[in-house]
């Protein structure tokens, strides 16, 4: 039976990271454009595109380490983060103490990534919101064919920056970087149990997680907009527990429009994720309103702006989130 879902499993081995284009800052023509990703990917499998394929990813080139998906601004790149969080959750639950994931050159036991470049900032500020401690073991990143060298100092950046998120809930995660070791090898893979069943049924999917290909992301089906919000950015808010005072300021960069504004429609065109949305008014105007939890802080907005009439605000009160923004409201189209 594993064999037969080995086989069939196959072809998704080794994939590459879900590419949205509607979310990539050079499909959306944002001044000054982006080459993250490209900059960052230590095997030079990630090259530029025509229009509609700005990014393209050499499959065979690809070790699946995430480096990009961490760099990206816009979350055009993404890996599915169901299975480290339930790793995390499964650990809490079952009271073991702490939560580790390892990188898969370590040579550490419990749950694995092929490079801790899958990491991000959401993944951590999420442990800090189940109040679970977070181990994360790296191998000899110096000579790692997987990842790059410079691994565990991206990892304390995304630390520092979950950590800045999560400041407004008064409780940071508890994260612990560092390389493996010895001690390390025979870490389990934690499960909760519920039920005698149900316990052999997750063991053996964790068991078998452990050997068989991940999966791909589907496409994102760009007509419902929930999806339009990249799955880090959802749970980078929904991270926000305890919740925070309603005096508290999060950490959540996004922009305000001042009064040199001319009304073009440049800023809603170049959002990623259509955070900013332009509405004309039937008296004659606009309006401009921003959906912060949307709002992944690329800034292409910023950058783009004609007049240069957006600025950045790096704190938000919690009711922020609640309800579009009102960021701009004009008397009459220019």
């Amino acid at each position: 039976m594993l064999e037969g879902v080995l086989n069939r499993l196959g072809e998704y081995g080794n994939p590459v990271p879900r590419y949205t284009a509607p979310r990539c800052l050079l499909e959306r023509q944002a001044v000054g454009g982006c080459d993250a990703c490209h900059a960052t990917c230590p095997h030079a499998a990630i090259e530029f595109g025509p229009l509609g394929q700005s990014i393209q990813i050499d499959p065979q080139a690809c070790t699946g380490c995430g480096l990009c998906v961490q760099v990206c601004p816009s979350g055009a790149l993404e890996y599915d983060l169901t299975a480290p969080l339930q790793s995390v959750r499964d650990a809490g639950q079952a009271g073991e103490g702490e939560a580790s994931l390892t990188c898969s050159q370590s040579g550490a036991g419990g749950p694995t990534l092929p490079c801790l470049g899958r990491v991000t900032p959401a993944l951590v500020s999420v442990a800090g919101a189940w109040d679970t401690p977070l181990t994360l073991l790296h191998g000899e990143c110096r000579t790692c064919p997987v990842g790059a060298p410079d691994v565990p100092e991206r990892l304390r950046r995304v630390v520092e920056e979950a950590q800045t998120l999560r400041a407004a809930t008064g409780q940071p995660a508890q994260v612990t970087v560092r390389e493996a070791g010895p001690e390390d090898r025979d870490r389990a893979v934690r499960v909760s149990r519920r039920g005698a069943f149900a316990s052999l049924l997750r063991t053996g999917r964790q068991q078998v997680a452990q050997v068989i290909p991940e999966r791909p992301l589907p496409f994102v089906d760009w007509s419902q907009p929930e999806e339009r919000t990249p799955e880090e950015w959802r749970w980078r808010a929904r991270s926000l527990v305890p919740a925070p005072a309603p005096a508290a300021g999060i950490h959540w960069p996004a922009p305000l429009v001042d009064d040199t504004c001319i009304d073009c429609p440049v800023c809603s065109n170049v959002c990623p994720t259509q955070a900013i949305t332009r509405e004309l008014k039937p008296e004659g105007g606009v309006q401009l309103l921003l959906n912060l939890s949307a709002c992944t802080s690329c800034m292409a907005c910023l950058r783009s702006c004609p007049p240069q009439a957006i600025h950045m605000q790096e704190e938000w009160l919690p009711a922020a989130f609640h309800h579009p923004i009102l960021i701009r409201d004009s008397d009459s189209v220019m």
